[in-house]
């Protein structure tokens, strides 16, 4: 319908006004509530100026309407009103600054507790479900301090450079500083909807220049103290990136990141002298609260080794000594008179200078292995490969001659980058021999006769055989290894053959990627010496240039090198022309301190205030997830002891206890068989049979049988179920963002809590979060009551003003007693089953105190905060109960009170009733009088008298005519 306008209406005069008939409802009846906007068409006719009208349809968005009935059951469909109260407390908890540590102020009489989660970085993707599961725990450990009357440091920040920004910007145009930006926004956004206690005020960027600043003093702190330098390394040099690339970046040859070709060449690059610290590294793990796993992963990682460095000169074509000597590492030698050859590194720098027959097949060989990575080339499993180098040397303890070989499975970082090769006890030796057909010598007898014969490598313990010459005067045969190898060790120092050797498998640490989003390193270089000079302290931050070109140059010079005018620069000390270093620091490097930038964010003048640090750190406890379990630990471990040295921090270790939390996998999928003929095979069947495919299955077609799943309509196929990683490419991901829209943000911390031990990888499942979801609900309507029948929920609680009861108490306190216990060892899933087990008993109970259910809010308020404000605050409090004590459990009602009694029938025990310690006579008798075995004792009898002594005794005299007798 329209309505038509005067005639004389000009075509540009009032606004359009539309049908009265179809109402817009600009404002919302108090009878309507605006959910959703939905779009509708409204006609209007409009004059012409000419006595005529057109008619106009126009689109309009107009509100939905959602009558009182609706939104009452949208209301009643969700187990509680999250929605009204979480974005309520997380803006009063802002507001309030209720979890911000001042910079002064602090009392610091009262204890400390640092808790920290590992720096994350903030991606493009955003958070999925497994970011939360350690913040989660990590909170509820922070929350449940603060009520203990601990001050609590819980800050976050971001760990913000690196090369995924940087490839985002080569890849869009976009400056990594405004993605990681926006990346950042995101994160934070998300965080602060779970309710996680973090003090934003002490948020921190590792790419801002007032953090960056004291990265790069850092840096020129280890420089003084010839920590820092530069040297010729092979890298894994990606092309395509641009950038070197740590081991772990590259797979099969190419890059993790864009599936980029990945070579090894030398560069002039910068290490830090991490071996310096090595044995400290190792001795101060004993001291730490870490699982004993992660210290055996660093351990390993470290390597210390005890052995000899071994001489063996290169032979000359007349078969001479030709001056030149290969040194390697041993762990073994004892069995040097075992080694039939020598293999070197591809690198080495020996195999540049030699010129044989063989060079040119050496050099291709060297070329092939420089396109592999450390982690492909010493892979256990793979084929052994390598090249006669057309040199030979000579055994300095047989006085024999053997072959050099070149092979990529020993690598130029390790030891001395080469070896000696004693295939009869060392498994990649035997099948390198094997291969190449070179010698085999026996030179360990094993005390099992068997093991000679096995067929294979024996790397064990035993006595030494074949192993005397009469040309080098060395005997060692029939000494157990051990005493040959320390004669081994003797015989080399005095005879200038070797020394006694301590070796680490740990490397330097190289400190330089090619890369523009890093921390600039503050040092010049000047043009007409080349000498390297530290930029004065004075001049930091030095920062990061403005560029438009982010692409790598081809040349293997950093991107930095096109920002002319910031390159070509004078040295402030010397006044001297000279040029910036072009690298920039590793994304390690400001994760390295980030914890003791928290505890003074905000400090000009100095790293950290010293009385600061001495109060809050080391860091109490430490979560994060395993992949950081040695690179980034160590690291920051020794960069903690070199501000130990130098007296700016007051520890020997800056994290007391780290925890490793496991990962959230994806929900699981479950496959079927099938053959050509589309038939279904069941899974244990598969392994016997070819030509199968797999087929995914929906999990409404599934059952459970036994310990296996299988499909619905044929049982008989079992099927294979499993749990991947969360990733993009499988489609499994959760945001976090819907299962809060959803069911809230303390359902998702709950559940992350409940799906097991914190520490163990567990798979996604959605009916879990909503078992989780139906729990928090009860809690509600057990405080608040039942919904009206708009949906809503009354003001107030539906709690009583009684005395609570002795059983009330014993409940209440036995879970006081577990969620404590709990919390404190981190095992927050059984800490959650304590308080379904209090609320499965609560709702037994005909009245609910108030003193009762006010201590189980303090409970829950660790998991679940926004909940647990807002039932605080209808018990009447006007205040955050993030600093209320928290419960103690009080032992007196954590004793076993029920006894079982024995009940005597004039003297004679017929039966046994349990009780209350406490139980009067009376209770005692009505007890006896309703259990099944004893009532029919006294049907129509009389009583005559009662004894009964408290806790011990009921003994019931009768007379003795009217006494039924039990069958």
């Amino acid at each position: 319908m329209s309505t038509p306008m005067a005639a004389s209406t000009p075509f540009h005069s009032p606004p359009l006004s539309p049908s009265p008939h179809l109402p817009l409802f600009a404002f919302p009846s108090p009878h309507l509530h605006l959910r959703t906007r939905t779009t509708a068409f409204n006609c209007w006719s409009i004059g012409r100026g000419n006595g005529s009208c057109v008619r106009v349809r126009v689109r309009v968005r107009v509100a939905a309407k959602v009558s009182d009935v609706e939104e009452g059951e949208r209301r009643r469909r969700k187990a509680y009103p999250f929605d009204e109260m979480e974005g309520k407390w997380q803006k009063y908890w802002e507001e309030k600054g209720t979890f911000r540590v001042g910079d002064d102020g602090v009392d610091v009489s009262k204890p400390k507790f640092y808790v920290l989660d590992m720096f994350p970085y903030p991606s493009g993707a955003g958070l999925h479900v497994g970011h939360p599961l350690g913040y989660t725990a990590t909170d509820i450990l922070a929350r449940f301090k603060r009520m203990q009357g601990f001050n609590v440091l819980h800050p976050m920040g971001w760990d913000a450079f690196g090369l995924p920004a940087e490839q985002y910007a080569i890849d869009t145009g976009t400056h990594p500083k405004i993605t990681t930006a926006r990346n950042i926004e995101r994160f934070r956004a998300q965080l602060k909807s779970l309710g996680f206690s973090y003090d934003w005020d002490r948020e921190i960027s590792t790419t801002e220049p007032e953090y960056y600043k004291w990265t790069q003093w850092i840096f020129l702190q280890l420089l003084k103290r010839g920590l820092a330098y530069q040297a010729e390394v092979p890298v894994n040099w990606c092309p395509a990136l641009g950038t070197v690339l740590a081991n772990e970046e590259v797979i099969d040859g190419v890059s993790e990141r864009g599936g980029h070709p990945v070579i090894r060449k030398p560069m002039r690059q910068w290490m830090l002298k991490i071996t310096a610290y090595a044995d400290r590294l190792l001795e101060d793990l004993v001291e730490l609260d870490w699982p004993e796993s992660l210290k055996d992963m660093q351990r390993n990682w470290i390597g210390r080794s005890e052995g000899a460095e071994l001489e063996f000169p290169v032979l000359d074509a007349s078969g001479q000594e030709s001056g030149v000597k290969i040194t390697v590492y041993t762990t073994r030698p004892d069995t040097v008179f075992g080694a039939t050859y020598l293999v070197l590194a591809p690198e080495h720098p020996l195999l540049s200078s030699l010129s044989t027959e063989q060079s040119r097949y050496v050099e291709e060989y060297r070329e092939v292995a420089s396109r592999k990575s450390d982690l492909e080339r010493t892979e256990l499993q793979k084929e052994k490969t390598g090249v006669f180098s057309g040199l030979y040397a000579y055994n300095p303890a047989s006085g024999k001659s053997i072959p050099i070989w070149v092979a990529d499975y020993v690598l130029g970082s390790y030891g001395t980058g080469a070896i000696m090769a004693v295939p009869a006890h060392d498994t990649r030796d035997h099948e390198f021999a094997l291969k190449y057909e070179l010698p085999i010598t026996w030179v360990v007898k094993p005390d099992d006769e068997s093991r000679s014969s096995s067929g294979g490598a024996y790397s064990g313990d035993g006595i030494a055989a074949n192993s005397s010459s009469s040309i080098t005067g060395l005997d060692i045969n029939g000494l157990p290894n051990r005493l040959a190898g320390a004669k081994v060790v003797e015989w080399a120092e005095r005879t200038g053959n070797g020394q006694r050797k301590v070796n680490f498998k740990l490397r330097d640490w190289l400190f330089a990627r090619q890369r523009y989003w890093g921390e600039p390193i503050p040092v010049v270089f000047l043009s007409d010496s080349g000498k390297t000079v530290p930029l004065p302290e004075t001049e930091l931050p030095l920062t990061l240039p403005e560029l438009d070109d982010f692409t790598p140059t081809g040349t293997g010079e950093p991107p930095l090198s096109k920002a002319l005018s910031w390159v070509n620069t004078i040295d402030p000390l010397s006044g001297k022309q000279a040029v910036r270093e072009t690298s920039t620091m590793p994304q390690w490097a400001g994760s390295c301190w980030y914890y003791l930038r928290f505890m003074d964010p905000k400090n000009s003048k100095e790293l950290v205030n010293k009385e600061k640090e001495r109060y809050w750190g080391p860091v109490d406890v430490y979560v994060g997830g395993a992949e950081h379990a040695v690179l980034h630990l160590l690291y920051a471990r020794f960069w903690h002891k070199v501000l130990y040295d130098i007296g700016i921090v007051s520890t020997k270790e800056p994290f007391k206890c780290v925890i490793n939390q496991g990962i959230i996998l994806g929900e699981v999928e479950y496959t079927v068989f099938r053959d050509k003929g589309r038939n279904f095979v069941s899974s244990d069947s598969a392994a016997e049979m070819t030509g199968l495919y797999q087929e995914k299955v929906p999990e409404e077609n599934v059952t459970k049988l036994g310990d296996s799943f299988v499909l619905k309509e044929n049982q008989d196929i079992r099927l294979i179920a499993r749990a991947y990683k969360m990733s993009k490419s499988r489609g499994n991901v959760i945001n976090p963002d819907d299962v809060v829209a959803e069911y809230g943000a303390d359902s998702l911390r709950l559940y992350e809590m409940f799906m097991g031990p914190l520490r163990d990888a567990k798979p996604w499942n959605t009916s879990g979060i909503e078992g989780v979801n139906r729990f928090l609900g009860r809690v509600w309507r057990l405080v608040v009551g039942s919904p009206l029948p708009d949906g809503s929920y009354q003001d107030g609680t539906a709690t009583v003003d009684d005395e609570p009861t002795m059983e009330q108490l014993r409940t209440l306190h036995r879970c006081i007693q577990k969620v404590t216990e709990e919390i404190e060892g981190t095992r927050f899933n059984t800490g959650i089953s304590a308080m379904m087990e209090f609320i499965n008993a609560a709702y037994k109970w005909d009245r609910h105190p108030r003193s009762i259910i006010e201590v189980f809010v303090l409970l829950l308020s660790p998991y679940a905060p926004h909940m647990s404000e807002e039932l605080w605050f209808r018990l009447g409090h006007t205040s955050s109960l993030a600093y209320e004590p928290f419960p103690k459990a009080n032992p007196s009602y954590l004793k076993d009170s029920t006894i079982v009694l024995p009940v005597q029938i004039n003297g004679k025990t017929r039966g046994t009733i349990q009780i209350d310690a406490a139980c009067t006579e009376e209770e005692a008798f009505r007890l006896a009088c309703v259990d099944e075995k004893l009532s029919k004792y006294f049907d129509g009898t009389t009583i005559k008298k009662k004894i009964y002594v408290t806790g011990k005794i009921l003994n019931v005299i009768m007379d003795e005519q009217n006494i039924k007798v039990a069958p």
